[in-house]
């Protein structure tokens, strides 16, 4: 009869709210800098089974909540804006063998619905043994783009960019349903060629996917691959390129097989300086008709304050055209933030942007948008 032993359970976790995906050992949290590791954890104890070697199986629980207040003084829109829960996501995470992890992420906003209110965001396991490379199967982020990965808290910004949204499939524009830029398939990655300070110099992820996105089996005979490579020169700075071929199917009219094709190229910096831009390229058509190439590119600094370790401010450059082949139907967010951190688990932020969007003949594309929001993670 096997011996009994106790699994921890500790709140909040160290790091399961700092990224939304934590990859291998060179990626992890990069932007740990900006807002600190979480709060000691509180340990709690409940009964378990222990394996033959005397292992304990681990339990971590957390999670996070961002309330937004926003207006906008868009004039062909119904409201100015109001107040929004904007994120509330429950985590559990931990190991139920050596080597062997877990993950499970809900996103509890929203209004009940068909991809829509409760649901799953991430579901996997994965073998962690080796620093060389590590498998892992279920549903979690697409391996696609330096700014994908980020937990919305710590992107810098309020919202990540529209690059972001429409090509790294957070909202994309094929017309999936909203997925977070997340998938279900198998997924191999790991870091090369470690170096004194203790991080590696190389990275590689690559997946296969379905396709069709969050809670969704595949519908076609088509699979997604998606892969990643960069180099860390330091263990603050990522300098790498992302592939993705695929095709998305329309599940409301399964006729409909589109193809998605795209590449993004991009650096990221973490010190008490933060620095991040990408460039992404798509071909394939959407759900809705229109182009069939689209791109868009941001660059994004922030700076501490002096004599004031809580307060850091950010700006970005945003641009995006669903139309890569015109200029006339450009998006350009000029943005500008304000973050200030009360404690390690929470954040105050202002966000400022100007928007000029030359698809709008109202003021001719410009318009302003203010919001407010609440950052909380336990």
């Amino acid at each position: 009869m096997a011996t009994q032993a106790h699994a921890h359970v500790s709140l909040p976790p160290s790091v399961a709210v700092e990224q939304e995906e934590m990859v291998s050992n060179a990626q992890t949290n990069p932007l740990s800098s900006a807002v600190g590791d979480a709060s000691q954890a509180q340990t709690q104890s409940m009964p378990a089974q222990s394996n033959a070697t005397g292992f304990k199986p681990t339990l971590n629980l957390g999670g996070c909540i961002i309330t937004q207040y926003s207006y906008t003084d868009r004039e062909d829109k119904a409201s100015d804006g109001g107040f929004n829960v904007r994120i509330v996501r429950a985590v559990a995470h931990g190991k139920v063998w050596n080597n062997v992890a877990y993950r499970l992420q809900l996103e509890l906003s929203g209004a009940p619905g068909i991809d829509r209110g409760a649901r799953v965001l991430d579901a996997y396991a994965e073998w962690t043994r080796f620093a060389e490379w590590q498998p892992r199967l279920g549903q979690f982020k697409r391996c696609f783009g330096f700014e994908n990965p980020i937990h919305p808290m710590n992107v810098g910004m309020g919202s990540f960019s529209q690059m972001t949204q429409r090509l790294q499939s957070i909202n994309d524009r094929i017309g999936e349903h909203v997925s977070n830029g997340r998938d279900i398939g198998f997924q191999m990655q790991g870091d090369f060629l470690p170096q004194a300070d203790g991080h590696r110099l190389l990275h590689y992820q690559v997946g296969v996917y379905n396709g069709q996105g969050t809670n969704h089996v595949d519908v076609d005979k088509h699979k997604d691959l998606i892969g990643g490579l960069w180099v860390m020169p330091t263990k603050e700075l990522r300098i790498g390129a992302f592939g993705w071929n695929g095709y998305y199917t329309n599940e409301k009219n399964p006729t409909e097989t589109l193809r998605r094709v795209r590449y993004d190229l991009g650096f990221t910096y973490e010190g008490a300086v933060s620095a991040r831009a990408e460039y992404a390229h798509s071909v394939g058509g959407t759900t809705r008709g229109g182009a069939t190439r689209s791109d868009g590119w941001y660059a994004m600094l922030g700076v501490p304050v002096p004599q004031c370790d809580n307060l850091k401010f950010y700006g970005r450059w945003d641009c995006y055209r669903d139309d890569a082949t015109r200029w006339d139907g450009l998006v350009t967010n000029w943005g500008l933030t304000a973050n200030y951190y009360l404690g390690k688990n929470y954040n105050f932020q202002v966000n400022y942007t100007h928007t000029v969007d030359r698809n709008l003949a109202l003021r001719a594309g410009h318009y302003n948008t203010i919001d407010v929001q609440v950052c909380a993670k336990f």
